[in-house]
């Protein structure tokens, strides 16, 4: 796929999370991160909430009836092995004032926050919901995104040894080849 003909993302449609409790899952997303609650479906097997974070954008939770989930708690940034295919999810921020403001309403809603990290071209801080998902919220000091990558700027691409595809994309402005995949099953269940 070449740069002109790849898709037009709109940001993220929805991450789909997992919990045991989507009482508590509701009361934290809704009440205290302020996300709204958009949307849900369910039937004997589940439920499906929607969290709106901006236009056209949502995290959703599955809670499935009768088969609980272990839950475990780990920072962000941390390996684990419990956490193979996801680490934390980063909620973006107009400017640090908001940033702060959410640290404020965290903390005055009983929840632990770590203060603002200074990651160079992003700020954040850290945190957990109920069901020990790492979660962030970052304001771009300098967004990267809406614009042509200069992949000589070092304040954005630090990596001393970056990857492959990198190295295609910074000679030829392409990735020269990409992985195929594989469906896990072929049951997609419609819940409706």
């Amino acid at each position: 796929m070449t740069e002109t003909t790849k898709p037009f993302w709109r940001g993220i449609n929805h991450l789909a999370l997992i919990t045991n409790d989507m009482d508590s899952t509701t009361r934290f997303w809704h009440g205290v991160l302020g996300a709204r609650l958009v949307a849900h479906l369910g039937n004997e097997s589940f439920r499906h909430y929607f969290f709106e974070f901006g236009d056209e954008q949502t995290v959703a939770f599955f809670e499935y009836r009768g088969v609980a989930v272990e839950r475990f708690q780990v920072p962000a940034g941390v390996p684990d092995r419990r956490k193979a295919q996801f680490d934390h999810l980063s909620f973006n921020l107009p400017d640090e004032h908001a940033l702060e403001e959410l640290r404020a309403r965290l903390k005055s809603h009983g929840c632990e926050v770590t203060d603002v990290i200074d990651h160079g071209f992003v700020r954040s801080i850290y945190f957990n919901d109920p069901n020990g998902i790492a979660l962030e919220a970052s304001w771009w000091v300098v967004d990267p995104t809406g614009r042509i990558a200069d992949y000589d700027d070092p304040a954005l691409f630090s990596d001393p040894d970056p990857v492959a595809a990198v190295r295609e994309l910074v000679r030829d402005g392409v990735v020269a080849s990409a992985p195929q995949t594989t469906l896990s099953s072929d049951d997609i269940v419609d819940p409706a």
